[in-house]
C-alpha cells in the first residue's frame, strides 16, 4: 500500500494529467487509491490552479477510459484469461449472476472501495453491452468523484495532511456515496411503486 500512495503521489505532482492518469490507472485495474487523485484535484481547484469543469473532466474521462481498457481486456481475453485464477463452475455462477444484476452491479460497483477498481472485469467478461457499461460506469463514478473532489477542495491547503488521514476521508466518502445510494434506490423504487 505505501508504494502505492508514493506512486499516487508522484502522480497527482502532474497536476490535472496527473489526475486524467492517476484515475485511469485506478480504473484499469491497478489499485492507485482515487481516494488520493481525487481530493487532490479538488484541492488543485481550491488554490486556483484549474477549474471544476478542467479537474472534473480530467477525473471522469480517466476514470472511464481506465474502466473501458479493463472491460477490452476481459472481453478479448474472455474465460481463458481468468480460468487459472477461477474454477469453471465458480465463472459460470459469476457470469449468470452478472448477466442478471449487470447494471446495477457496474453502478453500485462504482461506488464501493475496492470493487470500483476491477467491476470492469466481468462487464467485459459477460459481454455486457458497451452504452449500458459506459452509461453505468458514468453515472456510478459521478458521485464518488463529486464527493472527494468536495473534501479535496474543502481541505484547501492541508490537503497533504489528509492523507495521514487517508483511511478517515475513505470512510466519510464510502458513508456519504452509501447514503445517496440507498436514497437513489429508494426514490426509485417509490416511483416504480
Amino acid at each position: 500500500m505505501h508504494l502505492l500512495t508514493a506512486l499516487a503521489n508522484s502522480i497527482v505532482g502532474l497536476g490535472v494529467i496527473g489526475v486524467l492518469v492517476g484515475m485511469f490507472l485506478e480504473s484499469a485495474a491497478i489499485p492507485i487509491p482515487s481516494e488520493i487523485i481525487l481530493p487532490y484535484a479538488g484541492y488543485l481547484v481550491a488554490i486556483g490552479r484549474t477549474g471544476w469543469v478542467e479537474a472534473g473532466v480530467a477525473a471522469m474521462l480517466g476514470g472511464l477510459l481506465g474502466a473501458i481498457a479493463s472491460y477490452a481486456v476481459a472481453y478479448f481475453g474472455g474465460r481463458a484469461l481468468f480460468s487459472p485464477l477461477i474454477r469453471r463452475h465458480e465463472l459460470d455462477r459469476a457470469e449468470a449472476w452478472f448477466q442478471r444484476y449487470g447494471d446495477r452491479a457496474v453502478f453500485f460497483g462504482r461506488l464501493v472501495p475496492g470493487v470500483r477498481t476491477y467491476i470492469s472485469l466481468p462487464a467485459g467478461l459477460t459481454a455486457m453491452p458497451f452504452g449500458r457499461f459506459v452509461l453505468y460506469s458514468i453515472l456510478g463514478a459521478l458521485p464518488w468523484t463529486v464527493v472527494f473532489m468536495v473534501l479535496g477542495f474543502q481541505g484547501g491547503r492541508h490537503w497533504t495532511r489528509a492523507v495521514h488521514f487517508e483511511h478517515w476521508v475513505v470512510l466519510v466518502g464510502v458513508v456519504i456515496v452509501v447514503g445517496w445510494a440507498l436514497w437513489f434506490w429508494r426514490h426509485r423504487r417509490s416511483r416504480r411503486a
